[in-house]
């Protein structure tokens, strides 16, 4: 690791909380991080937007620990419980390469935030080996403006998440004041560094934004505010993705506190946002079918691809 990356993490502002603490000492903040990558399952993930997944599938590398802490988590095993294997910046660039040669679309970072200045380092060393895929940023939108400069020159496409326009929801569910206005900074600036979004002839995005967002139960009205700004903000020049796929799961279940959450989401309200979209004017979405919310399209988080041996699909 370089001087460099070395400093940055001594007093870490690598995202909006700005913890300021000394990753290299092992001293973790919010996301409970050190210096170290910490990486839980590496595949061919099949599951992503067409246009990133494909037919072959996205190179995939989930990142344990997570800048959020969203009570409803799917991912909680690896984004707030720890579970992953810390890795070298070294392997970190060869995990690049071999998802490139089982032919993955892209490299699909997932939840990379709190490591972004080890992932720049080992993409500079992947890309001097040959690697040449584009490089998605799987992200859930609280994001440094600082950090994202940063990036430029090394992310093709932004995944960002854009969860709540409210505050009240931003921090009861996922402990993030201010997310709304940060996120929204932050997607504009991912928008700028990126432009309109592109494809290849395959129909696999080559570059641009892909601005999600995941309904949760009773907030049919916040998820309109949120696709009102990014509609009157971006028009056609960012897909949105709509998604349908909340599951009830960690903290929601059997607690008082979070009990108008903790149910399906209402078909009929998802239905409403589509064409609430489509009144809009909004023709560049991708939806979801129904049958998605069930914990069977949580990945198995078993370490598979993380270390250097034959790889398991």
């Amino acid at each position: 690791m370089n001087n460099e990356v070395l400093e940055l993490l001594k007093s870490c502002t690598t995202c909006p909380r700005k913890c300021k603490s000394n990753r290299v000492e092992n001293k973790i903040g919010f996301c409970k991080s050190t210096d170290k990558v910490k990486v839980a399952r590496v595949s061919l993930h099949h599951w992503e937007e067409p246009c990133i997944s494909g037919e072959e599938g996205s190179g995939t590398v989930f990142f344990s620990g997570c800048n959020l802490n969203c009570v409803f988590c799917q991912n909680h095993d690896i984004s707030q419980e720890g579970i992953g294997a810390e890795i070298t910046i070294e392997r970190l660039s060869e995990i690049f390469l071999e998802q490139q040669d089982r032919g993955a679309n892209n490299i699909n970072l997932v939840t990379p935030t709190h490591y972004a200045p080890q992932i720049i380092e080992a993409l500079k060393l992947s890309k001097t080996k040959g690697l040449q895929l584009p490089v998605v940023y799987n992200c859930n939108g609280y994001e440094s403006l600082e950090t994202l400069e940063l990036l430029r020159g090394y992310i093709d496409v932004f995944v960002p998440d854009l969860k709540y326009f409210k505050d009240e929801y931003a921090i009861k569910y996922s402990k993030a004041p201010n997310y709304f206005s940060i996120a929204s900074k932050a997607i504009e600036k991912m928008y700028s560094m990126v432009g309109p979004v592109k494809f290849n002839e395959k129909g696999i995005i080559d570059s641009g934004v892909i601005i999600r967002h995941l309904m949760l139960p009773g907030l049919l009205f916040d998820s309109k505010k949120v696709i009102d700004y990014i509609y009157k903000t971006f028009g056609d020049d960012v897909y949105i993705s709509l998604m349908n796929q909340y599951t009830p799961m960690f903290k929601v279940v059997n607690c008082d506190e979070y009990s108008s959450i903790n149910k399906p989401l209402n078909p009929k309200h998802y239905d409403s946002l589509i064409d609430y979209c489509l009144d809009l004017g909004i023709t560049k979405a991708f939806i979801q079918d129904s049958g998605t919310n069930t914990e069977a399209f949580v990945p198995e988080f078993d370490l598979r691809g993380v270390e250097k041996k034959p790889y398991d699909q």
